[in-house]
């Protein structure tokens, strides 16, 4: 299978952006309890077009990681994973914005 110049510029945005949408989720969580659904929606109102596939991978991986905690919550008759950022969860997010802060300063110095 031969990949068209749009499939390999699909594949390295995937790449370039993973780690801004772990960002943004880890931010979301920190801010409060965040799920699935919720999530995907959010991120699709910044042009992030991220399917169950790819976001559930990346929250069970941030929850590994000790970033995030999950707890199924019932809502009606279905069951709902929660996320809340832990402590170190928060402390990464901390650190992370300082290297955020330092790269949008280096990509906004007018250079294109």
């Amino acid at each position: 299978m031969k990949l068209t110049k749009l499939d390999y510029v699909s594949a390295v945005d995937r790449d370039l952006y993973s780690g801004l949408i772990r960002l943004h989720i880890l931010h979301h969580a920190v801010e409060g309890p965040i799920f699935g659904l919720g999530m995907a929606e959010e991120l699709a109102r910044h042009g992030y077009r991220i399917s169950p596939g790819t976001l559930y991978p990346l929250l069970h991986g941030l929850e590994k990681k000790g970033y995030l905690r999950s707890k199924e919550v019932r809502e009606g008759k279905s069951l709902r994973k929660v996320y809340r950022a832990t402590p170190l969860g928060r402390k990464a997010l901390i650190a992370a914005k300082g290297k955020v802060r330092e790269l949008i300063g280096e990509l906004m110095e007018g250079k294109s």
